[in-house]
């Protein structure tokens, strides 16, 4: 039996202090201006607009958390922070973190009331437009936001792209597809597949033109549509990535059952998120992504690998099963 400590309660318990530290270095563009080169203490202290008092030990401090590396005096970029915190890198998952530092930092404090009353407590909570609404009246916010979803998603895109039996089918659409970085990745490992992307017609744009960047026009179409009130694209595979959790029960189901009627017989649905372990005892960040959508959403949640193929199997799919993406990432198969 382990002897009581107080190490780890203190580190999550103070968890904050470390998490705005990182999140103010995102938000002066730290580790953007450090891809560029090695800078001292006064340099940097200079170019950030750094008070005397805080300038070292905020930079030490990132040393000490392990996003800096210090050398002879000079700061540099660790491989990580250098590959996904520089704004001008393709990788730049940054937009995310930008958005927490914004908005998630503030809402986050007000967890506890959600806990009691099970009501978001984001900009809805006094009569506000929901979150999705803000974005997608906004292109130019809107377009961040997609990016910085395609940024924190890149590696399991690219497993899905690479772990899926894509040679036993020809088609595939992803259902609210954002930028399309899922489609896009599954159709530049899968020369043979046509892919539709499907979102609200807001995401056209942005969506086509990251087609274009990735030279996939002959291939991957955009279908404008709302999953609430239009049949999902026909094709061999439906893939719903980070989607089910922003819903509750009903729609989930709701969902599950639109891309059952829109599969061909032997055709799959690709369900993927972080999906929330069995024994609901180690996959932390699942459990805490749920309480994120407490706080951001009326009535979503994320859920098991068990609990998505219950709603499968309730929707007519024959086969079900859960695969290891990466990190807390995993997807729930079915096939009608």
């Amino acid at each position: 039996m382990s002897q009581p400590t107080i190490e780890h309660i203190m580190q999550v318990g103070l968890g904050f202090w470390a998490s705005k530290t990182l999140l103010s270095a995102v938000e002066m563009e730290l580790f953007t201006e450090l891809a560029r080169h090695p800078e001292d203490l006064d340099t940097l202290r200079g170019r950030l607009g750094l008070h005397p008092r805080s300038a070292h030990d905020f930079l030490d401090a990132l040393v000490a958390l392990g996003f800096l590396e210090r050398v002879d005096g000079k700061y540099h970029n660790t491989p990580s922070t250098d590959m996904f915190l520089d704004k001008r890198k393709p990788a730049y998952i940054g937009g995310i973190l930008e958005m927490a530092n914004k908005r998630l930092y503030g809402f986050w404090g007000h967890l506890t009331e959600a806990l009691r009353t099970g009501e978001q407590q984001n900009e809805s909570k006094h009569g506000g437009a929901d979150l999705f609404a803000t974005l997608y009246a906004d292109p130019t916010r809107l377009k961040g936001f997609l990016k910085a979803m395609s940024g924190i998603s890149r590696g399991a895109n690219l497993r899905i792209a690479a772990q899926f039996p894509w040679a036993q089918y020809g088609t595939a659409a992803d259902v609210g597809t954002a930028q399309g970085d899922l489609i896009v990745q599954v159709a530049k490992a899968n020369p043979h597949l046509q892919g539709i992307g499907f979102d609200l017609p807001e995401v056209a744009p942005i969506f086509e033109d990251y087609v274009v960047e990735n030279s996939l026009t002959d291939r991957v179409q955009f279908a404008a549509g709302s999953f609430f009130d239009d049949p999902l694209p026909k094709a061999d595979v439906i893939m719903m990535g980070h989607i089910l959790h922003d819903w509750n029960l009903d729609i989930k189901r709701m969902l599950v059952t639109k891309a059952y009627d829109a599969l061909p017989e032997g055709g799959a649905l690709i369900v993927y998120e972080s999906i929330i372990d069995d024994d609901r005892s180690r996959n932390a960040f699942g459990l805490l992504m749920s309480l994120n959508m407490l706080i951001e959403t009326n009535g979503g949640f994320d859920y098991t690998g068990a609990d998505c193929m219950g709603w499968m199997k309730e929707a007519g799919f024959r086969e079900t099963r859960v695969e290891h993406l990466l990190g807390p990432d995993s997807m729930v198969v079915g096939i009608k």
